[in-house]
């Protein structure tokens, strides 16, 4: 593993990077009957019994970021861009998932730009990039920092800013109940950090043509 990666907090470090002993198929569903009895049904009725199966099956799909590594997604970058070295932004990057505190959803919009340097990658590889961190037990934070830390790994770029806003389930469904509320979150790095008119740009890019 890099000194870079060393360094990072361990929530920072890939998935991939990390060696986890995972329960069977079977295991996992057997907790699942656990939990239903502990919310006050029954496991063997008709409608439940196959429910554990399926939220096994769900799993894998709510939480599939964990196979995935973001190098990978970042691995091929195209340097023949006739010079381009402007900010490229992808913006209303629609996520889904899950909170780490209560594993219930949070889902929103992510915004992502970067001034690049030695080249660029496919667009599809932000929302990619995104995908592969939204689909992790996860805080709002905790993504936001990472996926401006996979780009500057990666790409190395001149700067990277990351807006991420959202709707919390654990806020919305329980506890103090205020659906509607929205949670943004913002990491910068390179220029957007050192000069705040590049913040101010970003910002503007990102709400332009928006209510």
């Amino acid at each position: 593993m890099s000194d870079v990666v060393k360094s990072l907090s361990p929530r920072l470090i890939p998935a991939a990077d990390k060696s986890k002993e995972r329960p069977s198929r079977e295991e996992a569903e057997a907790a699942v009957r656990t939990l239903i009895r502990w919310a006050g049904d029954d496991p063997q009725r008709e409608g439940l019994l196959e429910t554990p199966k399926r939220v096994a099956k769900a799993f894998k799909e709510f939480y599939s970021g964990y196979a995935d590594d973001p190098k990978d997604v970042l691995n091929k970058i195209f340097a023949e861009v006739e010079g381009y070295d402007d900010i490229v932004l992808v913006r209303d990057i629609p996520f889904y998932s899950h909170c780490e505190h209560h594993m219930v959803p949070f889902y929103g919009m992510a915004h992502i730009a970067y001034y690049p340097t030695k080249g660029v990658v496919g667009l599809s590889k932000l929302a990619r990039l995104v995908e592969v961190y939204a689909r992790r037990l996860q805080t709002q934070e905790t993504m936001t920092s990472q996926i401006a830390t996979a780009m500057e790994q990666a790409l190395e770029p001149r700067g990277v800013a990351v807006m991420i806003e959202a709707e919390h389930m654990c806020m919305s469904m329980r506890g103090v109940q205020k659906a509607g509320a929205m949670t943004l979150t913002t990491q910068f790095t390179g220029v957007f950090k050192e000069d705040p008119t590049e913040q101010v740009r970003f910002l503007t890019l990102v709400r332009h043509g928006k209510a």
